[in-house]
């Protein structure tokens, strides 16, 4: 990843060992830092700090990671919000999207995990910082719209290019059909979570990919792209 110097992280959490655990690794992988440990704090902090990504706790005392998403959100022209959750429920996962938040992870978490969906999301929201982007055999220009696999310009509709860039971006980590609808679709589609198998097919045809080795279908669970 390149340019951390310039990427601003702000953690929010009430738990003092996970703001330090998380502080310690963000710091050493070359991100600016700012932490706070209640939602006032936190919107006030973000006001002046300006940060590109807000790692936020869900529950916290007095003002809780909903409310301060939504203030975030209101106030700040572009931020990228991953909301920590202390269980994996729908009602948080929807209620988490309908309030602004770009992503979430359930606690407890690996770094590396967290650290993969920040620079997923800076990817996704802050593609100045990169000009093209290598993943393998993959390379992402996203001011093209344009993706390469090995070297070949893919022909996508806009629809395929958005859950490509999404898989890819997110190698390794198993996405399940929701997620991707929230994230490529919106959270307010009203279709079938089978479209997501249809795309998934078409990308797999492009990608020749005949023996899902590209595109692992993991059953029950969802999809992950693995990487050569």
């Amino acid at each position: 990843m390149k340019n951390l110097k310039d990427v601003k992280i702000m953690l929010v959490d009430d738990e003092p060992h996970i703001i330090q655990f998380l502080e310690l690794g963000l710091m050493n992988e070359g991100f600016e830092i700012r932490t706070a440990s209640d939602g006032i704090n936190a919107v006030n902090l973000a006001l002046d700090f300006q940060p590109q990504v807000v790692v936020l706790d869900v529950m916290m005392p007095g003002m809780d990671g909903w409310e301060v998403c939504r203030l975030l959100k209101k106030n700040l022209n572009n931020v990228a919000i991953i909301m920590l959750t202390a269980k994996d429920e729908v009602e948080d996962r929807v209620k988490g999207l309908t309030t602004g938040a770009d992503d979430y992870v359930v606690k407890p978490f690996s770094f590396e995990e967290l650290l993969a969906r920040i620079g997923a999301r800076l990817r996704n929201q802050f593609p100045a910082l990169f000009s093209e982007v290598s993943f393998g055999p993959f390379r992402l220009d996203d001011r093209r719209k344009e993706i390469q696999y090995q070297d070949r310009v893919l022909e996508l509709s806009p629809t395929e290019y958005e859950l490509l860039k999404y898989l890819v971006i997110n190698h390794g980590i198993v996405l399940s059909k929701s997620t991707i609808l929230d994230q490529v679709w919106g959270y307010d589609f009203g279709g079938e979570e089978n479209i997501v198998e249809v795309y998934i097919r078409s990308l797999r045809e492009k990608l020749n990919d005949k023996d899902h080795r590209l595109i692992r279908t993991l059953r029950g669970a969802g999809y992950r792209v693995d990487l050569p």
